[in-house]
């Protein structure tokens, strides 16, 4: 039941998730998007990616334009998967509700970043704000899964250890990076030390793995940027499901 009931949130979830993908993956310094792409206004940030007035328009324009953005299914697909496997991977205990709750802005954050590498601030800072209080509520019931002082350091020890990465080599490590970090830092320390160090570890052999796979293939060049974001929420969902 409760599996079933993670599945159909993060379906909902992941159909909401369009739209702000769209208004969000914009490279740095513009504007956050509030048109559709025939510049109609699309002022809601959560929903499927259609507009209304393209679809009014000749027969035409209505196919080509009144959908856009990312395709609704495949972000409902993924939100699914990941609300499925830590429902089911994970003990029925309040964090397990943190981590639902948290996954449609993971989810979003990753598409963002893998589309125009940036992870933004009005996302990753509330995502911080967001996982600390709520562990914190969740250490203040009985029984609690994990520990909210070392979820506090986890925090800490991520954040500052990209930190330190970040100023040996900008280049290959955005800003934005460390903040999620900090954040993600907090779910494993959750779990304790080793859950940390297994989603941190996880998130680099993701990232070498594709990396040396693009290499290969010939998709990529050994300095060419990728986006790490993605990563590192893969290698937290890693880290959790495995500890």
């Amino acid at each position: 039941m409760l599996v079933t009931l993670a599945v159909a949130y993060g379906a909902l979830a992941g159909l909401l998730l369009p739209r702000a993908v769209y208004k969000l993956a914009v490279p740095a310094g513009e504007s956050w998007r509030a048109q559709c792409p025939a510049g109609h206004p699309a002022p809601a940030w959560l929903g499927l990616p259609h507009c209304k007035n393209c679809a009014t328009e000749n027969e035409t324009a209505a196919r080509a334009r009144r959908w856009y953005g990312p395709s609704a299914p495949l972000a409902a697909l993924v939100t699914v998967l990941v609300c499925g496997v830590l429902a089911y991977m994970t003990e029925p205990r309040l964090e397990l509700a943190v981590w639902l709750l948290l996954t449609p802005i993971l989810v979003l954050l990753a598409w963002v970043d893998a589309t125009v590498h940036r992870l933004p601030d009005v996302l990753t800072l509330p995502l911080t704000a967001a996982t600390l209080l709520l562990l914190g509520a969740a250490a203040l019931l009985p029984n609690p899964g994990g520990s909210w002082p070392t979820a506090l350091s986890g925090a800490l020890a991520l954040g500052g250890g990209y930190f330190v990465l970040f100023l040996i080599s900008p280049r290959s490590l955005g800003f934005g990076d460390v903040k999620l970090a900090v954040a993600l830092g907090a779910m494993l320390g959750w779990y304790g030390w080793r859950t940390l160090a297994l989603g941190a570890i996880a998130g680099q052999l993701l990232a070498a793995a594709v990396g040396l796979g693009l290499i290969a293939l010939r998709k990529a060049q050994a300095k060419s940027a990728i986006p790490y974001g993605p990563f590192l929420i893969c290698g937290t969902i890693v880290g959790i499901i495995a500890r």
